[in-house]
């Protein structure tokens, strides 16, 4: 069974940057279809943002594209989420996501003075 936990979510000033970690346990990422970061802002619908295969292809969502990064250290069996010039608007619980299964409990992005 599969197990997500994100951490580094936090407090951030506007134009500030973050990087978010998503450990994962019970598979190794190599065997996990893909892995795949969402958002949801308060009042508003989940939204994706980036995925990786097990293979090591990227994809980003257009709205975060050129800010959000994707990446893994096959190693620690982490996925990452860098995030770069972090507006208000970015302010949400960031999720992992093994296989459109399998959540993590979600971590908070404050972005705010």
């Amino acid at each position: 069974q599969i197990q997500l936990v994100e951490s580094g979510g936090g407090l951030v000033q506007p134009g500030g940057s973050l990087t978010l970690e998503c450990a994962a346990s019970g598979k190794l990422l190599a065997n996990i279809i893909a892995m795949r970061w969402y958002r949801q802002a308060p009042g508003k619908s989940r939204e994706w943002l980036a995925a990786m295969t097990s293979g090591g292809n990227t994809a980003h969502a257009q709205a975060v594209r050129g800010r959000f990064f994707i990446s893994r250290d096959i190693s620690r069996n982490t996925v990452y989420l860098e995030m770069r010039n972090l507006n208000v608007e970015d302010t949400a619980t960031y999720y992992c996501n093994a296989d459109d299964v399998i959540w993590g409990q979600g971590t908070q992005v404050t972005v705010s003075y």
